[in-house]
C-alpha cells in the first residue's frame, strides 16, 4: 500500500510541511511570542516562541501523518481499507496543517481571523466527509469503530457504521448550519461528540447481546 502510494505520501509530506516555509518568508514579520491556542470566542489563551509555531507544529503533525499512514498500510486487514479510505487518511493531516499555519499567522500579523468560525466549518466539513466513508468501511484495525463486538462479527460491523455514517454526517450538517448562523455552543459541541462515539457502541453492544446476527 505504502508502495503504491510513495508520491501521494511525498506531496502530502511536503503540503504539511508547508506552513514551515511560509513561516521562513514571513519570520521577521511575526512575533517573537506567538499565539498558538485559543478559547472559544477566539481569545489567545495559549503561546509559544516562534520556533516552535514555524517549525515545531508542522514537523509535529508530519510524525502523526506518517504515523496514520504506516500504522493503516501496515494493518493485519489491510486488503479491507478501499483506496478512497487511504486517501483520506493520506490528505487528512494536510489539510489541518495548512488550516493550523494559516490561523495561526493571520492571528498573529494582526489580521482578523475568525478563528472559531474557521475551524467549526472546518470540523464540520470532515464530520461529513468521515460519515460518508464509514458506512462503506468494511472490517479492519485501523479505521472505523474498532470495539470488540464489531471486529468480532461482520454484520455488526456493518450495521454500526451504517449508524455511525448517518449520526457523524447529520451532527457535520447541523454544526455546519448553528456556524454559519452564529448559533453555535460548547455545550452543543460537547453532546454532538458524545453522541457520535457512544450510540454507535452502545448500539454495537446491544446488537451483540442479542446474538442473533
Amino acid at each position: 500500500m505504502l508502495k503504491e502510494n510513495k508520491k501521494a505520501l511525498i506531496v502530502t509530506s511536503i503540503v504539511t510541511l508547508l506552513p514551515a516555509l511560509i513561516g521562513v518568508f514571513l519570520w521577521k514579520q511575526l512575533p517573537d511570542v506567538m499565539a498558538t491556542h485559543f478559547g472559544w470566542k477566539n481569545e489567545a489563551d495559549g503561546f509559544s516562541s516562534k520556533a516552535f509555531a514555524v517549525f515545531g507544529l508542522p514537523v509535529f503533525l508530519l510524525a502523526i501523518h506518517w504515523l496514520a499512514v504506516v500504522v493503516t498500510a501496515h494493518d493485519p486487514k489491510k486488503q479491507n481499507i478501499s483506496p478512497k479510505m487511504f486517501t483520506l487518511v493520506l490528505w487528512l493531516v494536510p489539510i489541518i496543517s495548512l488550516f493550523t499555519g494559516s490561523m495561526l499567522y493571520s492571528y498573529n500579523l494582526g489580521y482578523s481571523a475568525d478563528i472559531s468560525f474557521v475551524c467549526e466549518l472546518l470540523v464540520s466539513v470532515i464530520l461529513i466527509v468521515v460519515g460518508n466513508y464509514l458506512p462503506k468501511a468494511r472490517q479492519n484495525y485501523t479505521i472505523g469503530i474498532k470495539i470488540p463486538w464489531t471486529l468480532a462479527n461482520e454484520e455488526n460491523w456493518n450495521r454500526t457504521h451504517r449508524l455511525a455514517g448517518f449520526l457523524w454526517m447529520a451532527c457535520g450538517l447541523v454544526m455546519a448550519v448553528l456556524t454559519l448562523c452564529g448559533a453555535i455552543t460548547p455545550i452543543w459541541v460537547a453532546t454532538a461528540s458524545a453522541l457520535i462515539v457512544i450510540v454507535p457502541c452502545v448500539y454495537s453492544y446491544w446488537l451483540h447481546v442479542r446474538k442473533d446476527l
